[in-house]
């Protein structure tokens, strides 16, 4: 048994709509360190979370936390007052990317013109006039998502005014504020940003090919409705734009070790739509896929991820 990393305890589960996608993750990346020799606890958070910390010898946390607290840097800045070291970006990286409405003004790259509208604002001035001057101002087709939401949850692409309003009120079943932005029509691809200690590097971006068209929460978990091509189909000039978008996104919201990238490829070249701090782990999920497309090996990243996060701890000045 390799004592090297400690004790790795992999966070999963927690109580967002995301609950079964991440703990599919956590078992994944559980199963890939147990089979490098490491010693692994799969634990839930709960109210037995601060008690096993304490009680486990030198223990660093693999946070696979996926929406809500998993995300939003809360669960990270509890750590942080714990003292035990995890893999990934701080708490206010993670809140910075996690919020739509909040990153994508953030970063200097293309973005979908957006518009970000709270229920109560929603309800207060009524559909009717929110919906005309959307659409005046964005056109359409649009996508509308939560703000604070991942795995395509409560997402729909609007092609017709009238069915802008229903498309909200789906959009707030997940959180209190609607994103609302320009469906950009291209190649969607996803690419991985890692860092062990040798700086931030991109890893092949995945093509992703929908059978519906949409890459929605079907298209993403079951298995066979999406075609993934890595490396992706496109040209080296689009190959190198998307890599060097999502390393500047990655440096730009101050995250580290993991992030992913969602990329469209339109008629203006790369756009960004989103990044991702504790992106997916199942058997469908794009990072294991670029990976395995590096021609890498999964489990030795998790592990070098879990090296680079004590390594961080012992020097923090190094953060």
């Amino acid at each position: 048994m390799s004592s090297d990393l400690g004790t790795i305890v992999v966070l999963a589960g927690g109580l967002s709509h995301e609950r079964d996608v991440s703990l599919r993750s956590g078992r994944r990346v559980a199963q890939a360190l147990r089979d490098r020799g490491h010693q692994v606890i799969e634990s839930d958070v709960n109210a037995a979370l601060a008690d096993l910390l304490a009680t486990t010898a030198d223990p660093v946390v693999f946070p696979v936390l996926h929406g809500g607290d998993g995300e939003d840097g809360s669960l990270r800045q509890v750590l942080d007052l714990f003292g035990v070291p995890y893999v990934g970006s701080t708490g206010p990286a993670s809140q910075r990317a996690f919020d739509k409405s909040i990153c994508s003004p953030l970063v200097t790259v293309r973005t979908p013109a957006q518009v970000a509208l709270p229920n109560s604002v929603f309800r207060e001035l009524g559909a009717k006039a929110l919906v005309s001057a959307v659409v005046d101002r964005l056109g359409l087709p649009l996508i509308v998502k939560p703000s604070r939401s991942g795995s395509a949850l409560g997402c729909t692409k609007v092609t017709r005014i009238e069915a802008l309003p229903s498309a909200m009120v789906a959009a707030y079943a997940f959180g209190e504020t609607a994103v609302i932005e320009q469906f950009i029509e291209g190649t969607e691809v996803a690419v991985t940003v890692i860092d062990t200690g040798d700086g931030p590097r991109a890893l092949p971006a995945v093509e992703i090919r929908p059978r519906s068209g949409i890459y929605d929460y079907t298209a993403r978990y079951t298995a066979g409705e999406t075609r993934f091509l890595c490396p992706a189909e496109i040209s080296d000039e689009d190959a190198a734009a998307c890599a060097e978008l999502a390393l500047h996104v990655h440096e730009q919201l101050g995250l580290r070790d993991l992030s992913r990238t969602d990329i469209i490829i339109g008629p203006q070249g790369p756009t960004f739509i989103e990044t991702n701090v504790s992106p997916g782990m199942t058997e469908t999920s794009l990072v294991p896929l670029a990976v395995e497309g590096a021609g890498e090996y999964f489990g030795e990243l998790c592990a070098a991820l879990v090296r680079q996060a004590r390594r961080r701890h012992a020097a923090p000045s190094e953060s």
